[in-house]
């Protein structure tokens, strides 16, 4: 492989040269909104575009390489809870990753498997530094797209499923006009 650059649109994240462009609409978030039936009742008008992903992955998946990318997500809240991503574990517990923000306001949160958690404010020019062993998620608390650039080991992979289950311990919900940490009812007694 040879030294390369690309570019990235820090008004709508569009990556250049990007391999890979992700969409996932609200029905792909089913299970990661507390409130249910806000969920169902907004899905029920509109299956809504919550975030993208655009990946430069044409390297190799091995130790050594770095993959990066862009990701965006756009403003809305599913009842209190603001639009976020997914969320993740590396397949490859032991792997860190590196976040940019380019645009927009948000906040990342982030735990461990043994339930260490931590929200860190995202705005342009803040760069984070996520630890192996720590499942992370982008959300947006902003009325504009959260844009953030992001680069890991090619080797990390991902793991969705761990976050599936019941979700993050923490949740970051609008109260009072403001964002708000609260604890996860689904975690209550664990």
């Amino acid at each position: 492989m040879k030294p390369f650059t690309t570019e990235i649109n820090t008004e709508n994240g569009f990556l250049k040269n990007a391999h890979n462009h992700l969409q996932r609409r609200l029905s792909s978030m089913q299970g990661q909104y507390f409130d249910a039936a806000a969920y169902d009742a907004l899905l029920k008008k509109e299956d809504t575009l919550v975030y993208e992903v655009y990946e430069n992955i044409n390297m190799p998946k091995v130790p050594g390489e770095l993959y990066h990318g862009s990701s965006i997500v756009h403003p809305g809240k599913v009842g209190e809870e603001f639009f976020m991503t997914k969320g993740h574990f590396h397949q490859v517990l032991d792997t860190a990753e590196v976040y940019s923000c380019v645009h927009g306001h948000g906040y990342m949160m982030m735990e461990t498997p043994e339930g260490e958690w931590a929200a860190e404010e995202l705005k342009p020019g803040v760069v984070l530094y996520v630890p192996p062993r720590w499942a992370h998620r982008s959300i947006n608390v902003g009325t504009n797209d959260l844009i953030t650039f992001f680069v890991y080991p090619g080797d990390a992979g991902h793991d969705y499923g761990s976050i599936e289950v019941k979700g993050f311990r923490k949740l970051l919900v609008e109260r009072g006009g403001k964002p708000a940490v609260i604890d996860n009812p689904r975690w209550a007694g664990v």
